[in-house]
């Protein structure tokens, strides 16, 4: 009886204590066996470890999709500014930029009071050959309704581009008929233009404006050439302004032509990746014509590619202010997934041996993003006096001249940022989009009048003779913006150019609107200047003891 009572009073802490010895059992072998975890992973894949750990034993269900791609882009995050990762969805979209042409009807169209207005139609596009012209609205796609429903230019933009070969079906109001018309248009493959314009600004002297380095930009520069040559040019002014750069091979075919044989181009040098020598292989068109290279602090990469070699071999003048600063080399690297990764592999440095990649902190992308916004701060876009250059990092040209490493590249002629005419009343103008929105509805309301010209400086002759500033001034009242008569006086002529420029591109696309809206423009009035008095070719200093014996100028410590 005693031993029955014992035990009953004993018993439930003998169940509480092997509960207790069982709990802490099972934990440390729950321990253990994620310390035995830890080390086989510790030489494997540990991310992929990780995820899934994650994928089997996270308390919650969890789009492991979603997570490995909010992950990846924090992994590039670490690297540096110009390694990236493109998920799949929009690596058609980046690669497009680039690649010369996309899938669409091939018009170009804006906004007006909510309705998709067709500028213009490239010709022998899609668009031109189902009849599309210019000036006609766009209602509806594929039956649904586009306008006066607020939707975004992506939306109208995805709606209008396509897989080659096939239909969309547009609802097309034309003039002033009533009637819908219903047009379909076969998709097909649209050309994107990456040498916008070229022109002669002066006798003699061919004027090209490249807006990237695509696929396509050497052979659209090499017929620029051709068409200049045959208008009696003998010297070149290349505008490589706001040029962010794509593939360096473009920037290379290009700088060749004005190249003798021989001639160091470009090297490349990475950790994986020995130097690589780029030298010109004589073969170029304009080895013996004059050139002028017009930058700015936007001018990047393969644009600095270009300006570098022509600098450092003393072929031509640079005119500007100084470039961006990227001398890395991405390699753009596909995924079995559909996206992609561009990867820094090697930087580039120009022929005297000087890397124009700007400091830069690895996973710091906010200090390099804002390192424009800053030099404006200080003054570099407006004097030479502001920009700081690196003593230590002084090169010599093949020709002796000193030229700096470190951070863009510094033009042989600066050229401050102009702001004559610049007043508030024309940002307000500018920056409301009120200066585009007149010239729309201007050429819409005129269209048949402006379109009867021949040339677009037959239109611009006109147009000089029309009230425009008094027209858009009074317009501007109606969007809101007041009349200042004392600022207006100061804008007037800046206004009055770009109205101009504006007009004429709804009817002579970029060959008529950069002859007009460039018409005033310091750079390019510099660089004329230069050629003309036969100053385009650098004036040498003592080159003997800088320049090393490969061919590279040695650097000055």
């Amino acid at each position: 009886m005693e031993n029955n009572r014992r035990t009953k009073v004993w018993l439930p802490f003998i169940i509480a204590a092997s509960i207790a010895v069982g709990i802490f059992i099972g934990n440390y072998y729950k321990v253990l066996s994620g310390k035995q975890q830890g080390r086989a992973f510790s030489n494997g894949d540990k991310i992929s470890a990780i995820l899934g750990i994650i994928n089997e034993q996270y308390v919650d269900t969890v789009n492991m999709n979603d997570l490995i791609e909010n992950t990846i882009p924090k992994i590039f995050g670490e690297l540096d500014p110009h390694s990236v990762y493109i998920p799949a969805k929009d690596l058609a979209d980046v690669n497009e930029e680039l690649d010369g042409s996309f899938s669409g009807i091939g018009v170009s169209f804006n906004m007006q009071t909510d309705t998709i207005m067709v500028i213009s139609v490239i010709s022998g596009g899609p668009a031109e050959k189902a009849g599309i012209l210019p000036f006609d609205r766009i209602i509806t796609i594929n039956d649904s309704l586009f306008a006066g429903t607020n939707k975004s230019q992506e939306k109208i933009m995805k709606s209008l581009r396509g897989a080659k070969n096939s239909t969309v079906k547009l609802g097309i109001k034309r003039g002033l008929s009533d009637e819908l018309l219903q047009i379909n248009v076969t998709r097909g493959d649209v050309p994107v233009k990456s040498v916008d314009v070229c022109f002669t600004p002066a006798e003699g002297i061919g004027f090209i404006k490249v807006s990237k380095f695509g696929r396509t930009t050497y052979n659209e520069f090499l017929t620029a050439i051709a068409k200049l040559k045959q208008q009696g040019v003998n010297s070149f002014i290349i505008d490589l302004r706001d040029n962010t750069g794509g593939f360096m091979d473009a920037a290379i075919n290009m700088v060749n032509e004005f190249m003798p044989e021989g001639k160091l181009i470009v090297y490349t040098e990475g950790k994986s990746f020995p130097r690589s020598d780029v030298y010109a292989n004589g073969t170029g068109t304009c080895k013996d014509a004059e050139i002028v290279v017009l930058t700015n602090e936007i001018s990047a990469s393969a644009s600095e590619i270009f300006s570098g070699a022509i600098q450092d071999n003393d072929r031509g003048m640079i005119i500007g202010r100084r470039t961006f600063g990227k001398g890395l080399v991405q390699n753009q690297i596909p995924l079995n997934d559909g996206s992609a990764f561009r990867l820094t592999i090697a930087r580039y440095y120009t022929p005297s041996g000087r890397c124009i990649q700007k400091d830069y902190k690895m996973g710091d992308d906010e200090d390099y993003e804002q390192d424009i916004y800053n030099r404006y701060l200080h003054g570099e876009f407006y004097s030479a006096d502001s920009i700081k250059l690196d003593d230590n990092l002084k090169y010599s040209t093949f020709g002796g001249r000193t030229v700096y490493g470190g951070g863009g590249i510094m033009p042989d002629i600066f050229i401050p940022r102009d702001t004559s005419g610049i007043t508030t009343y024309y940002k307000n103008v500018v920056n409301t989009g009120v200066l585009h929105l007149y010239a729309l509805r201007y050429s819409d309301a005129n269209h048949e009048k402006l379109s009867s010209f021949g040339t677009y400086e037959e239109l611009l002759a006109y147009l000089q003779t029309q009230p425009l500033l008094s027209d858009f001034t009074d317009f501007a009242a109606t969007q809101g913006i007041a009349k200042r008569p004392t600022l207006i006086n100061i804008s007037g002529k800046l206004i009055t150019l770009q109205l101009q420029a504006y007009i004429i591109r709804n009817f002579f696309d970029d060959d008529g609107f950069y002859p007009v809206f460039l018409k005033d423009d310091p750079t390019l009035k510099k660089a004329i200047d230069v050629l003309k008095s036969g100053s385009a070719r650098p004036v040498l200093g003592n080159a003997g003891d800088n320049v090393a014996g490969n061919g590279v100028a040695s650097t000055e410590n």
